[in-house]
This record gives C-alpha cells, sequence and structure tokens, in this order.
C-alpha cells in the first residue's frame, strides 16, 4: 500500500537543540513509489526539520559518529542501518551521544 502513516522522530541527549528543542516529531512523511528507508529519511529530515548546524547531524549521508540511532528500541545496526525500510508507525530516536562544544 502506498497510504502515508504516521511517525513519530524523537531527539533526545542534545540532539534536540538543533530541532529548535522539539524531542519528539509527529510525522506524516509524503508518499512515494519507492519505500521509505532510513538514508531517505536522513534526507527528507536534513531538508525539512532540522533548523541548524546540520554537521552536527549529519555526515555524508548517514547521521554522524556519536549519535545513536534507535528504530522501535532497537539499534538501527540490527535493522540493516540506512537500508531498513520504514513501516507504520514506526518510532525512530536520535539520541546524541556528544556532549559539551
Amino acid at each position: 500500500s502506498n497510504i502515508s502513516v504516521g511517525h513519530c522522530f524523537c531527539f533526545r541527549g542534545g540532539a534536540e537543540l538543533l530541532f529548535d528543542g522539539v524531542k519528539k516529531h509527529q510525522v506524516t512523511l509524503p508518499s512515494q513509489p519507492e519505500p521509505w528507508d532510513i538514508r531517505n529519511l536522513l534526507k527528507w529530515i536534513k531538508q525539512n526539520l532540522l533548523k541548524e548546524r546540520p554537521e552536527l547531524f549529519m555526515q555524508g549521508e548517514s547521521v554522524r559518529p556519536g549519535i545513536l540511532v534507535l528504530i522501535n528500541d532497537a539499534d538501527w545496526e540490527l535493522m540493516g542501518e540506512l537500508d531498513y525500510e520504514l513501516q507504520d508507525k514506526d518510532n525512530v530516536l536520535f539520541i546524541s551521544t556528544l556532549h559539551g562544544g
């Protein structure tokens, strides 16, 4: 099905400061022919949610080192990382483990 369903993207550990301090975003992604994967999601977040200093969140097409990504409370490394295809109502949590600076 190509019906867009809401997702929750959460930012913690200081990562929310790049998103106007908003920790939780309920988002309905635009429908597109191919499934949304994390690679496309990160691009979308960078263009639509990220308010400042994208270099603190992104490095290349992935998150920068020091940002932990959890998909439904599981480490994204177990889920295929950038290639993981978002499912309906997935929760994606980004936690910055970098402090100060």
